[in-house]
């Protein structure tokens, strides 16, 4: 893998001048999906982790190890720049960069931290809270000590919009520029109003989470120094629909060859699964006839 290229293949989409919509990945299958697809960048989101690792809701119980593991499988299959949400750090100044090292060693190209108090504490309601402005600096420069790969993109990233208001946002934003991450991702952005306002006050590139509504013009947000805005998670809702509805078709006695139209097509698994890259292997490593050939493709009914 060479990750510093794809680490300098996603600073270069900071550094230009258009916004990109990012794939919400969370498998090795669905990396290569995208990357075949032709999306720029793959992101992998804290609240997909939890889901797809442990079948839980996003409250901070997934572990460092836990995600770390899952990027790895993730970057391992393929060549896309991968963006995560690395939430709060896992603790403290030190935790974090803890898990800059572990998500940089995993291959991710982009990372961001957030000021948010994590886990949620004894009767917190709402939105939350967020850490001082004076921890988030330290969180966050030490995110950037944890940084080997200078390539490697260090975002801070911030709830305040929804938490504090818009004058602390612009605080926040200013003092982890200032502290020196790479971009800020502003989570809870509703308005463009919010969007022109952060973005006058700093330097770097603003990136966005569940872009919607006013803030899903892709040419006003690359005008406002958006430079990647997210479009939510539905590849893994989607996923998850799909795999339940077959199941239950089964379990109420419908016949598996009666669900061929719902399945991905032999020629879709065996592009996803890399099957040409493995037979090539078979024939150059192994000295024999490929493992299966193109008249033998992938069989959804087979044991």
């Amino acid at each position: 893998m060479n990750l510093t290229a794809r680490r300098e293949r996603f600073r270069a989409i900071l550094a230009g001048d258009r916004c990109v919509h990012p794939a919400s990945v969370f498998d090795p299958m669905s990396a290569r999906a995208a990357e075949d697809i032709g999306f720029e960048v793959g992101m992998f989101a804290g609240s997909i982790a939890s889901g797809t690792v442990l079948g839980a809701p996003d409250l901070i119980v997934l572990t460092l190890t836990e995600f770390a593991q899952q990027i790895h499988r993730i970057c391992r299959a393929g060549d896309i720049s991968l963006m995560v949400d690395a939430d709060h750090g896992y603790g403290n100044a030190l935790n974090v960069k803890r898990t800059v090292e572990e998500l940089e060693t995993a291959g991710v190209s982009c990372l961001t931290i957030e000021d948010t108090q994590l886990p949620l504490g004894f009767g917190a309601a709402g939105e939350g809270q967020l850490i001082s402005v004076e921890e988030g600096i330290g969180k966050m420069k030490a995110a950037l000590s944890g940084r080997q790969d200078p390539a490697l993109v260090v975002a801070g990233r911030s709830s305040a919009l929804r938490v504090t208001g818009l004058e602390d946002a612009i605080k926040r934003a200013k003092a982890y520029e200032d502290a020196g991450v790479d971009a800020m991702f502003l989570a809870g952005a509703q308005t463009r109003a919010e969007v022109e306002a952060v973005s006058a006050e700093v330097n770097i590139p603003l990136l966005l989470g569940g872009a919607g509504g006013e803030l899903a013009d892709l040419d006003f947000l690359s005008g406002a120094g958006v430079r990647v805005a997210l479009q939510g998670h539905l590849p893994f809702a989607a996923a998850v629909k799909a795999a339940y509805d077959t199941m239950k078709s089964l379990r109420d006695g419908v016949k598996p060859a009666d669900l061929t139209d719902t399945l991905a097509s032999p020629e879709l698994m065996n592009q996803l699964t890399r099957r040409d890259d493995y037979n090539q292997w078979v024939r150059t490593s192994w000295g024999r006839a490929p493992l299966l050939s193109p008249h033998q493709p992938f069989k959804p009914n087979a044991s």
